[in-house]
């Protein structure tokens, strides 16, 4: 079952928002839409909520009878004078939702907020507002959920819990989730494909790992001793007593590896670090 994007187009005068979108999103899968603000991510989100009409192209879902989308656009548009639960309780009404006190109880604890805050919503922090805003999402029991920058204005901490939220929801209800961000390592991190976008157009994609290893040009490698390897010495690298940041390609990096496993040096992770000019800038 996939949720497909083709050739969507829009134009606001002379500005084209969008130039032949395409894409896809499959139920059980995180897509990331990667780009600069600006770039068109949430012009696509509201054409694919019916928010907008798009000038050409379509949006189909297959099969058809499952259609139904969840989401957040631009920020979670929230009741600040209600707490939590009036929050859900109001918004279920006005999708003609029925739910008992237990079933908004559920709905919190789905999201690990308290089913015991009575607050408003205004003194929430954003990381809790995010939380809110995706429990509302999910209240139809979307087949796909999209939300547009939902990393936004968070800190560290906040962000990883909002990642684990995503990928608790996709692994427990087997949903399609379309995430748009213009933070690559946060979309990198839990995405299965990527998409970037760029004035409009869809100028790279590919599988998350893949798409970030053909767009990397320096590696930083970590090992308790990396400071006495040999090998390093002949490759353009700073070098510190338990960390390396290298330049190199990806293919030469499988080299590298299996020089300091020769080495006896026991390599226990390595971080590529995107070109940004080459990501956005060079069509796939």
């Amino acid at each position: 079952m996939n949720l497909s994007v083709k050739d969507i187009s829009k134009r606001y005068g002379k500005v084209i928002a969008l130039h032949k979108v395409s894409l896809q999103c499959a139920k059980g899968e995180i897509v990331g839409l990667l780009g600069r603000n600006g770039a068109g991510k949430t012009t696509l989100f509201k054409i694919l909520f019916q928010l907008v009409e798009p000038d050409s192209g379509q949006v189909e879902f297959s099969p058809s009878k499952h259609k139904t989308l969840g989401g957040i656009i631009e920020k979670p548009g929230l009741y600040g004078y209600l707490n939590a639960y009036d929050n859900l309780k109001v918004f279920s009404r006005m999708q003609g939702l029925r739910l008992s006190e237990k079933d908004i109880e559920l709905c919190l604890q789905r999201v690990g907020l308290p089913i015991d805050r009575t607050d408003q919503v205004q003194n929430f922090s954003m990381g809790m507002k995010q939380r809110l805003a995706i429990a509302i999402a999910l209240l139809n029991q979307p087949s796909y959920l999209v939300l547009d920058e939902p990393f936004s204005g968070l800190d560290p901490i906040g962000i990883k819990a909002i990642s684990s939220l995503i990928l608790d929801v996709v692994a427990k209800d087997k949903i399609g989730v379309l995430i748009a961000s213009h933070l690559v390592d946060q979309l990198s991190a839990i995405s299965d494909r990527i998409y970037v976008i760029n004035n409009g157009e869809i100028i790279n994609s590919g599988e998350t790992q893949q798409l970030i290893k053909d767009h990397s040009s320096y590696y930083t490698l970590y090992a308790s001793n990396i400071g006495e390897s040999e090998s390093l010495k002949k490759y353009q690298a700073e070098i510190f007593p338990t960390k390396a940041i290298i330049q190199l390609k990806g293919h030469q990096l499988v080299d590298l590896l299996q020089e300091l496993q020769e080495e006896n040096i026991e390599i226990t992770s390595y971080v590529p670090e995107v070109d940004f000019e080459k990501l956005f800038d060079v069509k796939a």
